[in-house]
């Protein structure tokens, strides 16, 4: 019996050396934590850089605002306001210039009309109080195509596109602070940011399928790349057929940038680290804008339908679902008798996403699980309309990049 204890006391010695073997190893296979630059937010779940941006998540910011939706038509010069539970027009504001896009600030208090210089028209800068709706006074620069946040929330970053350039702002006054040239990036537009926020990865619509990295703790170019659909012969340097990257969005997991190409008809992947393309995956014509599930797990594809030299209402535009994980078109959905859905958001429920038409006067009301659509009637050319309010801690900019 003495033996048989020892034994078993061996044993179990064992069984416990084995289990402190094992432990440390099922621990280190956590994902480890994310070394943010300083004044950035924590990334919550590393898998997940949008987990915080889901159902439910609102933020005390957000508490009075109005459930809106905000439509600016850039050849009309105004804002459509729409009551996403009527599916009407309740609200509608001149406000000149040529607005673009409607962007949620960094600490999500206000909501900014940003208008470029175009038809001879200066670039406009327009502050909304979420909790009336109404504009406020307007603020004129250079240019305003679009705009982002610093991950920090320390700049507004004024999207200059016409003039080549990044405008850093004061976020609450626009004041002016410094500049960043982007010489080689022709229309300047779109952008994502690294998971980290150390950089950025822009888009240049007007390069030829270009896009540019920029380091947002030096604020320099840290380099261009070239993408190129396979299968598609080279074409020379700023020629349209060459591609025209869109809207960019980052992987849950903060490893690869999506760029939508209007020219390519589909989605580039790209390693943001290694500034490398990675993937091409078809979707549809003219692929322009991007939004992430409420979850993280799709990317809606927005494809507007037409190309650059093909501009018409009632085009074959579409939604192409895109499964993060697999990188696989799951299913798309038609604008029934056609459309052009351009940019917008995903509600913050998570069931519906709202764009603008661009060439048809309307805002379509997509129920993701049906497909069924809503057209709502609006101004000439809306382009990037907002949904609000939004879950989220803060907002990176464009028309709702909610981390």
């Amino acid at each position: 019996m003495k033996t048989l204890r020892i034994n078993l006391k061996s044993s179990i010695a064992g069984f416990c050396l084995g289990l402190a073997v094992l432990v440390p190893a099922a621990v280190s296979s956590a994902p480890a934590a994310i070394q943010t630059v300083s004044g950035m937010p924590p990334v919550v779940n590393p898998q997940n850089l949008y987990s915080e941006a889901g159902l439910g998540k609102m933020s005390p910011s957000t508490a009075g605002a109005l459930n809106q939706v905000y439509v600016p038509n850039l050849k009309s010069g105004t804002v459509d306001v729409i009551d996403p539970m009527t599916y009407k027009v309740v609200d509608h504001f001149v406000v000149g210039g040529n607005p673009q896009h409607i962007i949620p600030s960094w600490d999500m208090k206000t909501l900014w009309i940003a208008g470029s210089a175009e038809r001879n028209l200066k670039g406009l800068l327009i502050p909304i109080d979420p909790k009336t709706g109404k504009p406020g006074p307007k603020v004129t620069v250079p240019d305003a195509y679009n705009m982002y946040f610093t991950p920090d929330g320390q700049f507004a970053i004024v999207v200059a596109e016409a003039l080549k350039r990044l405008e850093f702002r004061d976020p609450h006054t626009m004041e002016l602070k410094s500049t960043l040239a982007t010489p080689q990036c022709a229309g300047v537009n779109h952008a994502d940011f690294s998971i980290d926020g150390r950089y950025a990865i822009f888009t240049c619509e007007f390069s030829g399928g270009g896009i540019a990295k920029i380091d947002m703790v030096n604020r320099k170019v840290l380099g261009y790349l070239k993408l190129q659909k396979p299968g598609m012969p080279a074409m020379p340097a700023g020629s349209r057929m060459a591609g025209m990257p869109q809207d960019v969005r980052i992987s849950p997991d903060g490893k690869l940038f999506y760029i939508a190409d209007m020219e390519a008809d589909g989605v580039y992947v790209v390693d943001g680290d290694a500034f490398k393309q990675v993937d091409f995956i078809p979707t549809g014509k003219g692929a322009h804008g991007l939004y992430p599930s409420r979850d993280g797990s799709k990317l809606y594809v927005t494809n507007r339908g037409a190309h650059e030299d093909d501009i018409k209402p009632h085009g074959p535009g579409s939604v192409s679902i895109l499964n993060f994980a697999t990188r696989k078109i799951e299913r798309t959905i038609p604008i029934p008798g056609g459309g052009s859905p351009d940019m917008g958001n995903v509600s913050a429920d998570g069931r519906t996403l709202w764009l603008s038409g661009r060439y048809d006067r309307e805002v379509y009301a997509i129920d993701i699980a049906t497909g069924n659509v809503k057209r709502i009637p609006v101004g000439i050319e809306p382009h990037g309309l907002t949904v609000w309010p939004q879950p989220g801690r803060y907002s990176l900019g464009h028309t709702g990049n909610m981390r």
